[in-house]
């Protein structure tokens, strides 16, 4: 989900305690405790955790990629990790060449055949919009051959092409070789468990600056703010570690949605809107809706129909579109994105 997706998320949930929509209403600030939660995990992600993650190697393909360096590259550090049995954490450049120019190359792990591919793909703008005929020429796909089992958590093909590139971990379990998609991402940041930590933080500093009837409302709204985040993405592809750190490993998503589709979005900001509307009118002195054709025709109609559509739209996913691995990946990139253009 967007980031202004879950910060109404967070301030709806705000907003169904009577006693918050109150103090609101008195000029206190906490409906917006709530959607700072909501925002909070991947605001720790883009703005802290990932400029503190330790690359063993680092590929930067330069103005003029070479496919064969990128690719023994990937492979030296995939047999470092499963020979060694100690994890290996690879970031990958992208090729930037100019003000709205970038040269695209794709990373294929192919489990079935136990190999791993790259190739250098067409020149694309900013928005992902390739320029025909722009592919280096004589440049063909190169393979390796890993020969030990892979496991992708992710995907198995990765488009490289605009702002930061993306990063892996490759990790050894048992005769496997797991290849974890930003390693980084959705960890420690995206559990309950913390949600449960930042509410009780919140509540002892509003606590002792404020009074404690204050504190407890504000770190229940901060966690609750929080908590619809990690479950909005658990609606995807990545998942997130729920139980950290309890659990080391992300729960995978249920592949519902993706982060950067429009009616998800689009839903989840209208739900949300027509929610703080709906509770702000019912803790009102005089409250002035009927609930059940408010939330009929706002929340339980627009739900039926654009998620219907949503549900169609991707049921009818032919050859014609995106595949599976490149619409994952578009995912990623529509939330990983997000923060570094903001």
């Amino acid at each position: 989900m967007k980031g202004i997706a879950h910060f109404l998320t967070g301030v709806a949930l705000a907003t169904f305690f009577p006693e918050v929509v109150r103090a609101g209403a008195q000029g206190s600030l906490l409906p917006v405790l709530g959607g700072i939660g909501g925002i909070l995990p991947d605001t720790l992600d883009f703005r802290f955790a990932r400029y503190f993650e330790d690359y063993s190697t680092e590929i930067d393909p330069g103005p003029n990629p070479d496919p064969k360096a990128i690719v023994d590259a990937l492979v030296g550090s995939m047999r470092k990790a499963y020979e060694a049995g100690r994890s290996q954490n690879v970031m990958l450049h992208t090729i930037h060449l100019g003000a709205d120019l970038w040269r695209e190359y794709t990373i294929r792990f192919d489990s079935q055949n136990q190999e791993v591919a790259v190739r250098i793909g067409p020149l694309v703008t900013t928005g992902q919009v390739p320029y025909p005929g722009t592919e280096p020429e004589g440049l063909a796909e190169v393979r390796r051959k890993l020969g030990v089992p892979l496991v992708d958590t992710y995907s198995a093909e990765y488009r490289v092409n605009i702002f930061s590139g993306p990063s892996f971990r490759f990790e050894r379990r048992g005769d496997h070789l797991y290849i974890h998609f930003l390693d980084w991402h959705r960890r420690w940041s995206h559990s309950l468990t913390l949600a449960v930590g930042v509410g009780a933080a919140m509540t002892m500093l509003v606590g002792l600056v404020a009074n404690w009837n204050v504190g407890l409302w504000a770190g229940l709204v901060t966690g609750l703010g929080l908590i619809g985040h990690v479950l909005e993405d658990q609606l995807g592809y990545m998942g997130s570690n729920l139980l950290w750190p309890l659990t080391r490993k992300r729960v995978p998503g249920l592949k519902l949605i993706q982060s950067g589709d429009a009616i998800p979005n689009f839903l989840t900001v209208w739900t949300a809107v027509a929610m703080i509307l709906f509770n702000l009118d019912r803790f009102s002195a005089t409250p002035r809706l009927d609930p059940a054709g408010f939330l009929l025709a706002t929340v339980a109609l627009p739900l039926v129909a654009l998620g219907g559509v949503y549900t169609l739209r991707r049921a009818k996913s032919g050859p014609d579109q995106a595949s599976p691995e490149i619409r994952r990946q578009e995912d990623l990139i529509a939330e990983t994105e997000e923060p570094e253009i903001a």
